[in-house]
């Protein structure tokens, strides 16, 4: 062997010595152990995130009693509420175990879209599907009060009739059945309560407060109850339901732009509110306009305003005539002897009423009658025309 074949061997050697050494197959075994892992790791998360939006938004599984509940509970729907609005409330209320109990049983109910605002008598611990049912049903809701335009707060009696005024109506709007017993508030207790309240307390408005706590206590609400429908609940005392029907119909009165109606009259909101009251129980709505304008004008002049209205509301009747019996009866309320306002509204104006009283027609009328058998009245300016539209109206029998 020759030196260079020697020198060849060597270099051979160390060649073989500088190619990488093959190890086994670890690392690429730990990758894939560590994506297994990744994807066990999501696959947790993912289910752990279902359940966790399950309970969240009420999905899948949920707590629901079983049966047709237990003690009877008044709740109240509100206005705008959306079904699962009403469900949180009876949950709440423990009517239903959850939300969603009521939720999924009314899913195949489409009374339950129909539901009004208002109180409804329902059973605590109940049934998804049972709640359904209670809240449904055609005597569940309860306290519903109803008062007409030119209502009173005391009862009308006509030949032996008796037309319940704003107190007795809101007696039987008090009353229902709760676990067997009445919730009923007696008109008395309603009259007491009136008698004795804080108006400012109660809800009436502070332009109307310093005037009614100067009028007869029994008269004390009188034309501060806007017409419409209101929700009282059954069980609350005298007081809360005066509260609850006093505060809601200021809100009306806000509405209608009272006070500020009143503003360009010449007349305090208050007196504005009296001669709605008046517009109201003398004519039908396409005349109060007239009717206030001769208000506004008899007041100028200082005559008598001679309205029948104002005498048979302390005599609580509805006819709109009175003989000269009544008409010489003393007492604030005769205008037949008075000038002026009398002290307080007479009845419950509607909006028709003070958008009349604060803003009259034109005109220089100073006399009216019911000349029509639909009750339109006949205006005039003098004493002899106004003498002729009650001959006319005697002749049709409307007067």
């Amino acid at each position: 062997m020759t030196h260079h074949e020697e020198l060849d061997l060597f270099a051979d050697a160390r060649t073989e010595r500088a190619r990488p050494v093959r190890k086994p197959r670890k690392r690429k075994r730990k990758r894939t152990v560590l994506w297994l892992s990744m994807v066990v790791v999501l696959g947790l998360i993912a289910v752990a995130g279902y359940f966790g939006l399950q309970q969240v938004l009420g999905i899948g599984g949920y707590d629901d009693y079983a049966g047709k509940g237990e003690s009877d509970v008044v709740v109240q729907v509100k206005n705008g509420q959306s079904t699962g609005d009403i469900a949180a409330t009876l949950a709440e209320a423990d009517v239903v175990a959850s939300s969603s109990a009521f939720v999924a049983a009314a899913e195949t109910d489409e009374r339950v879209r129909a539901i009004q605002p208002g109180y409804y008598v329902v059973k605590t611990k109940s049934s998804g599907s049972a709640a359904v049912s209670q809240i449904v049903a055609k005597d569940a809701k309860v306290g519903n009060l109803q008062i007409t335009a030119g209502t009173q707060l005391a009862d009308i009696k006509n030949s032996g009739k008796v037309t319940p005024g704003i107190v007795a109506e809101l007696s039987q709007a008090s009353c229902a059945k709760l676990n067997g017993k009445s919730t009923c508030v007696s008109a008395d207790q309603l009259w007491a309560s009136v008698k004795k309240a804080d108006l400012a307390k109660l809800g009436v408005p502070d332009w109307a407060v310093p005037y009614a706590q100067k009028a007869a206590p029994d008269r004390r609400l009188e034309g501060l109850i806007m017409p419409g429908v209101y929700d009282v609940k059954p069980g609350s005392s005298a007081d809360d339901l005066w509260k609850e029907v006093v505060t809601n119909s200021t809100t009306q009165l806000q509405a209608v732009g009272m006070p500020n109606i009143a503003q360009d009259t010449g007349f305090t909101p208050y007196q504005v509110t009296i001669m709605a009251s008046l517009i109201e129980r003398e004519a039908i709505g396409k005349d109060f306009p007239k009717v206030s304008r001769v208000t506004y004008n008899r007041l100028a002049k200082r005559m008598q305003l001679q309205y029948d209205s104002t005498i048979n509301y302390v005599l609580d009747r509805p006819t709109i005539r009175t003989d000269a019996a009544d008409r010489n009866k003393a007492g604030p309320y005769n205008t037949y002897k008075n000038t002026g306002l009398p002290p307080t509204p007479i009845s419950a104006p509607s909006p028709e009423a003070f958008k009349a009283a604060a803003a009259p027609t034109k005109g220089s009328w100073l006399y009216f009658v019911r000349c029509q058998k639909d009750g339109t009245s006949c205006f005039a300016t003098t004493q002899g025309q106004h003498d002729a539209n009650i001959a006319a109206a005697q002749q049709r029998g409307a007067y």
